[in-house]
């Protein structure tokens, strides 16, 4: 039964949903990371929120661990690339809290408009300030979007009720999406120009780390008004607290920070400027939804091999992964046989469906020949971190789909080019759903896929399976299926060999001296 530890505290659904789904869990909270480090080797999966650190030291001790799951959106505190070189898959809840992130967007825009917090912080000083809380109307008022994904979309939503005009900023925007969101896309700089309010709806990246800098805070409206309900780093903090002193921005409302908890920041007491302590995702609503949302992703992942929302794998529904499963094996094990045969550093991988494969989602199957391929590098190597390995290595990868009707119902065929040329296997699924190799460097053959093997290429000429059956019986070697092909009467032929114990070096190089011998190699499986 696989074993999850929830490490930080989450609503008891979450547990309740894990017991549910036949895994066993855990709830330890509060652990030192040395206190964690000395425990979570007992894992197959690990529920966080946002105080546990899921570094690389707790990753190695982690030896059991398959899944990391993120209630929230955020995965800072998770070292992603030293979980995929460790093969763990990490997952986060990206819906579970939207329509709490982006209502919270919505009220800090009232908040400015109005001034709400000085307003009450003021009357309840007894002052009654009438005067001097002069607001603004948001009807009519340009709404500038910098991300429309899920939560800026549910936002311009909001606007648009409040007949607010919205315009996007995002790359990965349509033009076909942003008429269904009824909203205008626009560049960056028009987006400053225009927008009396912006808000930020981004991920942290590269390329979107203090997209509000000083100079862009420049090219924005005389009166804007600034809301990031997003990631702390996205604004340049410095430059907005000079832009509010001097009255060009005319307010600002965040709800992160660059450092958080941000006890301290030179931003706080600055004109105009509201604060809150990351509320995005604090309702009682989202809370229980992401609580639920983890575990079950968890538990598609540990019971049946779904994979949902995922940051360093492929999505391969709960549905999917039971019809995906039997061609997911076959692939692994063409990989894991070409990976053996291929002589020499691989320089790119061509993994080819046909038939019934051909109309499943490819990303899994690539994912199982990698694993396959890259085990003669590591025999740690899985879907998750194969495709990592393969990029390391600097590995071409090409999949191609095809249409066509073939000799076989269903197809998966996996070429690598080498120094020494391309070497190409194809294998398919028969009824039982077995693994079955078809085709090996374009010799037609039939055979399983399993245990230990033998590998000879030969010369086609009589006698010689008879010497390849006596100097295997004089080892003691007990032969379990044989299976041979050749290109034509009298040329090359291949020879696969099922035996019930490993081969050592010592009898292969027998076999390698043998008359009419071209090739002979042990294989794993």
């Amino acid at each position: 039964m696989p074993k999850v530890l929830i490490s930080d505290k989450m609503d008891p659904k979450a547990a309740e949903i894990f017991r549910q789904r036949g895994v066993e869990v855990d709830e330890i909270t509060g652990k030192t990371p040395d206190e964690l480090k000395a425990i979570i080797g007992d894992y197959d999966g690990l529920a966080i929120r946002s105080s546990t650190k899921v570094t690389k030291d707790i990753l190695d001790a982690a030896t059991n661990l398959k899944v990391i799951g993120r209630a929230g959106i955020g995965v800072d505190n998770v070292d992603i690339p030293a979980a995929s070189t460790k093969g763990v898959v990490v997952m986060n809840t990206p819906f579970g809290n939207s329509i709490t992130t982006a209502e919270h967007a919505i009220a800090l825009i009232f908040a400015l408009a109005r001034q709400l917090p000085q307003a009450d912080a003021s009357t309840q000083a007894g002052k009654w300030e009438k005067s001097k809380f002069m607001g603004v109307e948001l009807t009519s008022k340009t709404l500038g979007l910098i991300g429309a994904g899920n939560i800026g979309s549910i936002v311009a939503e909001r606007a648009r009720g409040l007949r607010m005009k919205v315009i996007a900023y995002d790359p990965f925007l349509t033009e076909e999406r942003a008429v269904e969101l009824g909203v205008e896309k626009v560049d960056l700089d028009t987006l400053l120009a225009r927008a009396d309010f912006i808000t930020l709806h981004t991920p942290l990246t590269d390329q979107t780390r203090n997209i509000l800098s000083k100079e862009n805070l420049a090219k924005t409206k005389k009166g804007v008004r600034i809301v990031n309900c997003a990631r702390g780093g996205l604004i340049d903090e410095a430059a907005l607290k000079e832009g509010l002193e001097s009255g060009h921005i005319a307010g600002a409302a965040l709800d992160v920070f660059v450092t958080e908890p941000a006890k301290e920041n030179a931003l706080f007491g600055t004109p105009n400027f509201i604060s809150t302590p990351h509320l995005g995702a604090s309702t009682t609503e989202a809370q229980v939804n992401v609580a639920i949302q983890v575990a079950e992703q968890m538990s598609d992942y540990l019971v049946s091999g779904g994979v949902t929302n995922a940051l360093n794998m492929p999505s391969l529904s709960a549905e999917e992964a039971p019809r995906l499963k039997p061609y997911m094996a076959l692939a692994e094990k063409l990989g894991s046989l070409v990976g053996q045969l291929a002589h020499g550093p691989l320089k790119s991988v061509a993994i080819e469906t046909e038939g019934a494969a051909a109309e499943l989602n490819q990303k899994p199957i690539t994912g199982a020949v990698l694993a396959g391929l890259m085990r003669v590098y590591s025999d740690t190597v899985n879907m998750v971190n194969a495709p990592f390995l393969a990029k390391e290595r600097g590995l071409d990868v090409r999949e191609v789909r095809h249409d066509r009707e073939g000799d076989y119902h269903t197809l998966v065929r996996v070429t690598v080019k080498t120094d020494a040329g391309d070497r190409s296997v194809a294998g398919t699924l028969f009824s039982d759903a077995a693994p079955r190799l078809v085709e090996l460097f374009g010799i037609k053959v039939e055979a399983d896929l399993a245990g230990n093997m033998l590998y000879v290429v030969n010369e086609d000429a009589p006698g010689f399976i008879g010497r390849i059956g006596t100097t295997l019986g004089e080892a003691g070697v007990n032969i379990g299926t044989f299976h041979l092909g050749r290109r034509a009467a009298g040329g090359e032929a291949v020879l696969l060999l099922s035996v019930d114990e490993p081969v050592d070096a010592e009898l292969v190089e027998q076999l390698r001296a043998l008359p009419g011998v071209n090739t002979a190699m042990a294989l794993s499986f």
